[in-house]
């Protein structure tokens, strides 16, 4: 296990009695309409959480694996995401032991009745309603988009005033006007997260272990343990927090991981199914071919 059951119960009692709360708060900053900040990894903001805020993420370096709504993916440097209101959302860096990605994320968040209010005398600014309408199910953006949008997101870190109001307004520009081949959903349509501290503080929890031990034996039981419930409680949680059962989110971590091997390196396929933690060849197959579309085989050599 990544940490033992005396460490996690500390844990947990800290969330559920606020301190470690997975809303996050979002300070104001009296002198800037848009927050914006960067953080390394790992970070005590760098975990499963959620807040009314809009949010837009890159990640400047490293490798790991995220989890928007119902949706689980891997990143890399580069990728820049618009997260709607109330989304829940996390990325994981791929660590060494002792490891610390510095300045691994810049983020800009900003309040959608702040939009709207300079809308009513700026009505240009409307121009931007369908790209947050559809931010609710989480937005990863590439190709050019993502390029320009990140130029402009390190940009807003290093200017001013109005300079950097226009770099704000450049980025809900270059969204807004993005082709659909540059967008990606993430979050199916019908997920509505359903987050209380409680069970916010017990899937984080969860996502830790899953994470950590993605590669090899990944038990509900033991991580029902770890939080302690009984595993139908613990169950019941965790569907409610990310609109997937256990087991569900377990094989599509595995299936993000088998992806990335398969596009980065050389692995041999039979190789890569137990790399993810299958234990046959044929279950793999199986799962990958109706998570893709397509055998792990024809996936890599779409880009060959």
């Amino acid at each position: 296990m990544a940490q033992d059951g005396s460490d996690a119960a500390v844990r947990l009692a800290e969330r559920l009695t606020g301190l470690r709360a997975n809303r996050e708060v979002i300070p104001h900053d009296p002198k800037h309409s848009v927050r914006w900040h960067e953080h390394d990894y790992p970070s005590p903001i760098a975990r499963w959480n959620y807040h009314p805020e809009y949010e837009i993420h890159l990640i400047r370096k490293g490798t790991g694996r995220f989890i928007v709504g119902d949706y689980l993916g891997t990143f890399e440097a580069g990728q820049v995401t618009l997260i709607g209101s109330g989304l829940p959302h996390d990325w994981v860096s791929d660590l060494e032991p002792g490891e610390v990605i510095e300045k691994r994320d810049a983020v800009l968040q900003f309040d959608g009745e702040w939009l709207l209010r300079c809308a009513e005398l700026m009505p240009e600014l409307l121009e931007t309603e369908d790209v947050l309408q559809q931010s609710a199910r989480g937005l990863h953006f590439t190709g050019e988009t993502a390029r320009e949008a990140a130029a402009a997101i390190e940009a807003v870190g290093t200017t001013t005033g109005m300079e950097r109001l226009n770099h704000v307004l450049r980025i809900l520009t270059i969204f807004a006007r993005s082709p659909e081949t540059d967008r990606r959903f993430l979050a199916r349509d019908w997920f509505e997260p359903q987050l209380d501290g409680e069970a916010a503080a017990v899937v984080d929890i969860a996502l830790e272990y899953i994470f950590a031990n993605h590669s090899g034996p990944v038990r509900m039981a033991d991580v029902a343990e770890l939080v302690g419930m009984t595993e139908p409680t613990f169950s019941k949680y965790f569907r409610k927090s990310t609109g997937q059962n256990f087991s569900e989110m377990v094989r599509k971590l595995r299936l993000a991981h088998a992806c990335r091997l398969l596009d980065q390196t050389n692995i041999p396929v039979s190789s890569i199914c137990y790399e993810v933690g299958f234990s046959n060849l044929s279950n793999f197959n199986r799962h990958f071919q109706a998570e893709m579309g397509m055998s792990p085989r024809a996936y890599r050599a779409r880009t060959s």
